[in-house]
């Protein structure tokens, strides 16, 4: 018996695969979008997910992309000294 029964099978669950990826990873770009248009929303995330945010500061100055981070620590001092 050769392993042609299983060829519908095995496309249908190669492509699920590659559906699951391209979501992931239009995901991601969307948070890293949402991440570098807006530090309304980077505060959120400080709060809710500041692993995440992490991660953002770092691919960022990995990148050569410097002081976002100071900059948003600095706003946000202003801000919370201000309340």
């Amino acid at each position: 018996m050769s392993g042609k029964p299983f060829a519908p099978l095995a496309k249908r669950l190669m492509k699920g695969i590659i559906v699951v990826e391209l979501l992931g990873v239009f995901g991601a770009y969307a948070l890293f979008h949402a991440m570098n248009t807006s530090q309304d929303f980077r505060s959120t995330m400080k709060k809710r997910f500041p692993s995440i945010l992490e991660v953002y500061y770092k691919s960022n100055e990995l990148a050569g992309v410097t002081g976002v981070r100071l900059r948003d620590q600095l706003d946000w001092e202003t801000d919370a000294g201000g309340r």
